[in-house]
C-alpha cells in the first residue's frame, strides 16, 4: 500500500489522517522512510514507517459500499453482552483499537443500545463519543460530505424515535 502526500488514511485508535509528508530518518544506523500523518480530529502528528504501515493497521478510507455496510450495522439491533461493565469496556476498547470500521460501528451501535437501557459510565460515554467521532470523520472523508451532515444522519439512525 503506497500513500502520496495529501492522501487520507486511517490509523487504528486515532482515525482519519492526512499524509503531510514522507520523511527519511536515520534509525539505528539504517535509513527508514516514514509517512507524516496528521490526524484530522486531534491535529496530532504521527510518524508511521512506510514499510510497516499495513502491519501497524494503517489503511485507506472506506469505499461507498463500505459506508452502506456501516449504516446497516448501525441500524441493526445492538448486542450488549451481559458481562461486567469492566469486561465489556475492555472488549469495546479492543475493538476500537483494531481500526476496523466494522468493529467501530459495532461499538457505537452497542453503546447507543446500552445507553437506551441505562446510564453509561463516564468511560463508556467517552468511548461512545470517540467511536462516533471516528465514524463521522471517516464517512465524511469517504463521501466528501460535511461532518455535521454525517453527524445528523447518524443521529437519525442511532437515536430512538
Amino acid at each position: 500500500m503506497q500513500f502520496k502526500i495529501g492522501d487520507k488514511a486511517v490509523y487504528p485508535a486515532h482515525g482519519v489522517g492526512v499524509i503531510r509528508g514522507i520523511e527519511t530518518r536515520d534509525i539505528g544506523g539504517a535509513k527508514q522512510d516514514f509517512y507524516v500523518l496528521q490526524i484530522v480530529s486531534s491535529g496530532a502528528t504521527l510518524m508511521v514507517p512506510t514499510s510497516g504501515c499495513e502491519k501497524a493497521g494503517m489503511r485507506e478510507l472506506i469505499s461507498r459500499n463500505e459506508v452502506s455496510r456501516v449504516y446497516d450495522i448501525l441500524k441493526s439491533p445492538g448486542r450488549v453482552s451481559q458481562t461486567t461493565w469492566n469486561r465489556r469496556f475492555r472488549e469495546f476498547n479492543e475493538k476500537l483499537r483494531t481500526g476496523s470500521v466494522v468493529d467501530i460501528a459495532e461499538v457505537l451501535r452497542d453503546l447507543c443500545s446500552l445507553k437506551g437501557d441505562k446510564d453509561l459510565s463516564f468511560g463508556e460515554k467517552k468511548m461512545l463519543d470517540k467511536a462516533l467521532g471516528m465514524i463521522v470523520t471517516e464517512i465524511s472523508a469517504a463521501l466528501s460530505k460535511d461532518e455535521s451532515e454525517v453527524q445528523a444522519e447518524l443521529s437519525n439512525i442511532l437515536l430512538p424515535h
